[in-house]
């Protein structure tokens, strides 16, 4: 049985702008409806691998091994910081309107699924975050985590194919602004960059 409890703060939890929802919106804005339903796919199943590894235990040794944990940082953070770079390298008005090499919609994808599986915090936080809605006396605790994860994912894909089809529905208002659309560019570009030092010096506890 699935409580309210849990449905309202994963809703809560999901509805916090991250990465994810950065990303969903960006390429909502950039490349239109079809692209933020990739990207909504790829950054849902990006949770995957972290649900999993915290229901198997591997979350507890990115919580205790420094080195783990400090290599999984370390590789997002250079993931983030190189999405920015592509981001802010191609920030001009032609790039959203006449695209000469569309983006394929599997990169797209891709590049969100990476995100989520980069971050090792996420890891830890379904560690966290699974078992305080398993009750004590439930038969089999794995296949009920695995219910509540897969609840979460849903939840998640949808609010972010929201987010995305709002962006989406703004893009012919951004896009017929030179100066706009350039800047809407640098200022994602910049928060992924910031999203990546935040991320460079985060602690395991927290």
């Amino acid at each position: 049985m699935v409580s309210l409890e849990f449905l309202m703060t994963s809703l809560v939890v999901v509805l916090i702008p991250g990465t994810g929802v950065l990303y969903t919106v960006s390429m909502g804005l950039f490349l239109g409806s079809r692209a933020t339903i990739w990207a909504s796919l790829g950054c849902t199943v990006g949770i995957v691998p972290s649900m999993l590894a915290s229901i198997t235990g591997l979350a507890i040794i990115l919580h205790t091994s420094a080195l783990a944990f400090q290599v999984v940082k370390y590789v997002g953070v250079a993931y983030l910081l190189y999405l920015a770079w592509t981001m802010w390298r191609s920030s001009s008005a032609l790039s959203l309107s006449e695209e000469k090499e569309p983006m394929s919609m599997t990169g797209i994808a891709v590049k969100g699924c990476l995100m989520n599986i980069l971050n090792p915090k996420l890891t830890i936080f379904f560690m966290a975050f699974l078992p305080q809605f398993v009750p004590a006396q439930v038969a089999s605790p794995t296949t009920n985590m695995l219910a509540l994860g897969s609840i979460f994912m849903a939840m998640t894909f949808v609010v972010f194919l929201v987010y995305g089809a709002l962006a989406a529905s703004v893009r012919d208002y951004i896009i017929n602004s030179e100066r706009l659309t350039v800047a809407l560019q640098r200022v994602f570009a910049g928060s992924f960059a910031a999203l990546g030092l935040k991320l460079a010096f985060s602690e395991r506890t927290h």
